[in-house]
């Protein structure tokens, strides 16, 4: 099984992207997390620009969707909404379907006691309107996040780990039989 794993943040160190990288050891080893770097690269939406070929970014990004059996999202909160740069790679693949009935996990992350919860419902509701296969199980909001990590940038917090297990376990198909 492959798991596409995208970080809503640019940030570098970025705590999200910790817990996408995170996400990684806490699968079992027959399941691959690839990670989806180019939320930068990708060029603000337009229907204009959403033609064939789309651009490359834009390519890139669909291939690694339609490769992948799953999706993983981690995502910070800006006002009290999901980052632009994410929202926007979103935006490229409304109209292509790379989301329809694709199993789908999201979490939003942030050092604030509200643990991003207004930019995961937001989130949540964007990949269902895009036809994303996400269970209730499968988001998470995890306040004062910063904690959750040693000094090392590994995640150290017990219940956060199995919390992010949970999520996780719901993209595979097998958990559900």
């Amino acid at each position: 099984m492959k798991i596409l794993g995208i970080s809503g943040s640019l940030r570098t160190g970025s705590s999200n992207s910790a817990l996408v990288l995170a996400a990684k050891s806490l699968v079992s080893p027959e399941i691959e997390i690839e990670i989806y770097d180019g939320l930068a690269s990708l060029p603000h939406f337009s229907p204009e620009l959403d033609i064939d070929p789309a651009p490359d970014e834009v390519s890139r990004l669909r291939s690694c969707l339609l490769s992948s059996d799953a999706v993983f999202i981690s995502t910070p909160e800006y006002a009290f909404g999901v980052p632009g740069s994410l929202k926007n790679a979103l935006d490229w693949v409304v109209s292509s379907g790379e989301f329809a009935g694709k199993p789908t996990a999201a979490v939003s992350a942030s050092p604030l006691e509200s643990g991003g919860a207004k930019a995961l419902v937001s989130l949540v509701q964007t990949l269902k309107v895009m036809s994303a296969d996400i269970q209730d199980a499968g988001a998470l909001s995890l306040p004062f996040i910063r904690s959750k990590f040693d000094g090392n940038g590994k995640l150290v917090d017990p219940a956060t780990i199995a919390a992010m297990r949970a999520v996780l376990d719901t993209l595979n198909p097998r958990n559900s039989e």
